[in-house]
């Protein structure tokens, strides 16, 4: 296990700042370290909070073929392997309703890394062990969240801000 991989194990249950998507990117890359066929990866977090941008990391610390993007108009994107490794499974469960649902996409658990979004609710129901990632994305650099400043911000002109970041593992995998 490397260095970075041990740290991100260290962080598991301490709330931990990512300060840019650069540092998100190389959390995922970093993540990757701890990963293997079976794992299962919760995200959690609003629009824009780095979910995909995470991935992407994810992805290529795995070397799996890319581009990582997200796969909002197609439920799930399989990124094979380029080294050997498990593939990549990359999900967006927004749309979905239920765990039937996302067990109806007979996404290969035992042999990638399953990481899921907006999977709350639902991946509990298919596996017993995942680690869950909440990333919280500070809205406004001060504004309140629904207040007319942060509602007025077009995305492209936000500041960057950093995320808090905590890692949770559940079930036996993890404890």
């Amino acid at each position: 296990m490397s260095a970075d991989a041990r740290a991100a194990l260290a962080a598991i249950g301490s709330p931990r700042e990512i300060a840019d998507p650069e540092a998100m990117h190389e959390f995922g890359v970093s993540l990757a370290g701890l990963l293997g066929a079976g794992d299962v990866v919760l995200l959690t977090g609003e629009l824009g909070a780095g979910k995909t941008t995470f991935t992407r990391g994810l992805g290529e610390g795995l070397g799996v073929r890319g581009p990582v993007t997200s796969p909002t108009f197609v439920l799930a994107r399989t990124h094979p392997s380029l080294t050997g490794g498990p593939a990549l499974v990359h999900v967006d469960a927004y749309r979905l309703g239920s765990a039937l649902e996302l067990d109806d996409l007979d996404i290969d658990f035992a042999h990638s890394v399953v990481v899921v979004e907006w999977g709350a609710g639902m991946i509990e129901a298919l596996t017993d062990s995942y680690l869950s990632i909440e990333i919280d994305r500070p809205l406004g650099a001060g504004a309140e969240r629904g207040s007319a400043a942060v509602e007025a911000l077009d995305p492209s002109e936000e500041p960057i801000e950093p995320r808090q970041v905590r890692l949770t593992g559940v079930g036996p995998r993890w404890s």
